[in-house]
């Protein structure tokens, strides 16, 4: 709920200051495309790490399905599945989260200032 915010307050700050905009407004625009860039390398680095985490993770449940079937981890192609679907999802949830971080911020940031 925290981007619709942002986007209006921003869209209509752009739109208020369009001819001539204020040295807050050329401030709020130039942040407004760095923390893009940020959160961008952020959200890859994110999904970097916990791409390998997972992959660890996925290669240690087969070596020990492999190695040690008495533990009662069966490496089944239904339980591979289940698991590879939660490492998926764990890279996207790693990858969104430096966005929704920025996201809530800016909500927290902007709704607090005046409006003209």
């Amino acid at each position: 709920m925290a981007v619709p915010t942002v986007v209006a307050h921003r869209m209509a700050r752009m739109s208020q200051s369009w001819p001539a905009p204020t040295a807050g407004d050329r401030r709020e625009m130039h942040l407004m495309g760095a923390e893009k860039v940020a959160a961008f390398w952020e959200s890859w680095n994110a999904m970097i790490v916990e791409g390998a985490r997972a992959n660890q993770r996925l290669w240690f449940a087969w070596l020990r399905s492999m190695w040690m079937p008495w533990t009662g981890s069966p490496f089944t192609p239904g339980a591979a599945s289940a698991r590879l679907q939660r490492a998926t999802l764990g890279v996207l949830a790693s990858g969104l989260a430096p966005v929704r971080r920025r996201a809530v911020g800016n909500a927290r940031r902007l709704g607090g200032a005046k409006r003209r």
